[in-house]
């Protein structure tokens, strides 16, 4: 009961539709999702949105803008709610800082991150076979 007291008190609600972060965006934090789900969109050069991923409490991604604690880069993506959610913020100084006190701590983001990659990959390998049949046909 305190636990759940505490859970609905973290983090920053958000409304379906609104913005957490802005592809292109300074990263100095990453988020962990508390409840609802959450759009992650990738805008190509030529300006089109592209959502690449949904990502929900519960569905092993509740965490997204990991990358900013490992790199010095902007945001890769833009980030929505799709349904009233609720997101914890981790500021990144804090966040290496704790991992100086427990390595541990850096190595489910770490496998989050290798599942994402794998599953990109095997992504790539479906659209480049789909490219090649046309090509034969």
């Amino acid at each position: 009961m305190l636990f759940q007291k505490l859970h609905a008190e973290l983090g920053r609600s958000y409304a379906p539709g609104e913005t957490i972060v802005h592809q292109g965006d300074r990263a100095e934090a990453f988020f962990i999702i508390l409840t609802g789900r959450v759009e992650v969109v990738v805008e190509s050069e030529e300006g089109h949105p592209h959502r690449v991923a949904i990502l929900e409490k519960g569905g092993g991604d509740e965490v997204f803008g990991e990358m900013a604690c490992f790199d010095d880069m902007p945001r890769s993506a833009t980030v929505r709610a799709l349904e009233e959610s609720r997101v914890l913020t981790i500021d990144r100084k804090g966040f290496l800082r704790r991992i100086q006190e427990d390595p541990s701590l850096v190595l489910g983001i770490l496998r989050q991150m290798s599942g994402r990659i794998r599953a990109l990959n095997r992504e790539m390998v479906q659209l480049k076979e789909k490219l090649e049949s046309k090509d034969d046909s």
